[in-house]
């Protein structure tokens, strides 16, 4: 049972109904029988250089024919152009316009679907898959079309079909009239009758009478405006049927059909509404330059500006000129109130990942989830600005999920996942990759110490408190850690001491990153990689 998919690259399709002049601005929706199966016989001819009709593509041909199909619709609207279209007639000076509509159906990115409810040869299945490869545009020439046949599939929903007597569908759908084509058998047998009458006014000369030319020419011409069967129907051009005084093609009747009253809007159509989008952890984004020149990307030094001036871009662009409800993003309710959500918003990361000292991704980690706004804002966030450079960064999406996305990038940049997030099952031993910055002023001992300011940021992050720690001179750590910057720039207070420190904490227990701690940690500071034992 054949299912045709169409799709239309061009979002349009443009047909002016049977009968109708096209400055009335109507649409033929959805596409009338007739038009398809001309349109089929049409490509088979130009694109199969047919010489005449082959005997399976007749056989296919036919049992459509014999077939009303349904159709399941995409939603689409009406809209319309307005042309003065110059007509070659001069009056006082200049030339003549008219005014032209061009009307067509606004599908998008829609797909059609029509199915005709009978059996077909493997051969007229190859057939009609052959002819609906080649079948470029229906309708109009712009109207184009990709056309697939596929196998049967029960969860179409058909909201337009042919009218059943005594049948009415309901108070949300509407009757329309389409040109489908006579069975070939009812057009066989009515030809047969009407030829019959029409000859009868001819009689052939009885006895030893011969028939002469003429008599053969009378009753040739006689028959001539009545095509033999119902391929030559379909194949005979507008032309024809006209000089031959029909008033629609031969071997076409008008078929009611019912379709859903809002299958043609008059404005943008009225979508469903919006699918909620699953909530993930982890964005990662790709940094470059316009010149390609990683040199000029920002240095690991400029991680908290850096990281300032990425928030700030995503916040603005999340909410749009508007206040903003996006706690995942800001770390604050509606009423503007800090979370207490044990650091679970966003963390805005800008990471060095393939060691040259510069950054060269973004890592926006939110163990809370990002919504579908935020979701939004970061994906199509594509440029940023660094303090004295002449260009702008450049962002791209490089992967989002969970956490575990980040282990699947290239091998070369494997080693610095594992060293930000540890090894699968954890890992003991953590050291600054950033200067970590005491949250509050720092005492000599008490809770407030550096081990105790310490602990309490693990608590608070739902995490087991140090075994040891250990403060590293700033000189043997791996990178220049008394070169970064400290203090932000944008929001929030100063830190107490303006000083960072590199750590080295050994926990009992394996736990598993990305650890950040203390002053601006939601802005890469406090960063802490994972000790290979």
């Amino acid at each position: 049972m054949p299912t045709l998919k169409f799709k239309f690259p061009g979002g349009r399709y443009h047909a002016t109904p049977w009968g109708h002049h096209v400055n009335e601005g109507l649409i033929e929706w959805p596409p009338s029988p007739w038009r398809i199966l001309r349109s089929l016989i049409a490509t088979g001819f130009s694109c199969h250089h047919w010489p005449e009709i082959p005997e399976v593509a007749k056989e296919l041909l036919i049992k459509l024919a014999g077939t009303m199909p349904s159709y399941c619709l995409p939603e689409v609207s009406i809209a319309h152009s307005r042309h003065f279209m110059p007509t070659g007639v001069l009056s006082k000076g200049r030339e003549k316009t008219t005014l032209v509509f061009d009307t067509w159906a606004n599908v998008g990115s829609g797909t059609l679907f029509i199915y005709w409810d009978c059996k077909l040869s493997p051969e007229e299945t190859q057939q009609l898959t052959d002819l609906a490869a080649t079948l470029n545009y229906l309708g109009r020439s712009e109207s184009w079309v990709e056309v697939e046949v596929i196998p049967d599939n029960p969860s179409l929903e058909f909201n337009s079909f042919p009218h059943k007597q005594g049948v009415h569908a309901g108070p949300d759908w509407e009757q329309l009239s389409l040109m489908a084509p006579i069975p070939a058998d009812l057009y066989t047998h009515w030809h047969r009758e009407t030829s019959e009458k029409i000859l009868a006014e001819y009689p052939l000369p009885e006895g030893k009478k011969k028939q002469t030319g003429k008599m053969q020419k009378d009753r040739d011409k006689a028959v001539a405006p009545y095509p033999p069967d119902l391929m030559s129907c379909l194949t005979k051009d507008t032309a024809w049927w006209k000089q031959h005084g029909w008033s629609q093609p031969p071997g076409s009747q008008r078929l009611l059909y019912w379709r859903r009253s809002d299958s043609l809007q008059v404005g943008p159509p009225l979508h469903s509404k919006k699918q909620p989008v699953a909530s993930i952890t982890t964005m990662l984004l790709a940094l470059t330059t316009p010149s390609g020149n990683r040199s000029a990307l920002p240095p690991c030094t400029r991680t908290l500006p850096q990281a300032e001036l990425f928030h700030r871009a995503i916040v603005a662009r999340a909410g749009r000129g508007n206040r903003i409800n996006c706690p995942e993003l800001t770390g604050k309710d509606i009423h503007g109130k800090p979370l207490h959500d044990h650091h679970e918003h966003a963390h805005t990361l800008p990471v060095d990942l393939d060691g040259d000292g510069h950054l060269d991704h973004l890592i926006v980690y939110a163990k809370m989830g990002l919504n579908g706004d935020a979701q939004h804002a970061i994906r199509t966030l594509k440029r940023t600005w660094t303090k004295g450079s002449s260009g702008d960064i450049q962002l791209a999406l490089a992967g989002y999920g969970d956490l575990d996305i980040l282990r699947k990038l290239p091998q070369h940049l494997v080693s610095s996942i594992d060293s930000l997030l540890g090894t699968s099952i954890g890992s003991l031993v953590w050291e600054s990759a950033t200067p970590f910055v005491p949250p509050r002023f720092l005492k000599k001992s008490g809770k407030n110490n550096l081990l105790g300011q310490i602990n309490a940021e693990l608590v608070s992050r739902n995490l087991p408190e140090v075994a040891s720690l250990e403060v590293l001179p700033l000189a043997d750590i791996k990178k220049p850690l008394r070169h970064f910057v400290c203090r932000r720039n944008h929001g929030g207070s100063p830190p107490p001491v303006d000083m960072g420190y590199g750590l080295r904490l050994t926990f009992s227990e394996p736990i598993s990153g990305p650890l950040l701690l203390g002053y601006a940690s939601h802005y890469g500071l406090g960063m802490f990689h994972a000790v290979t034992q």
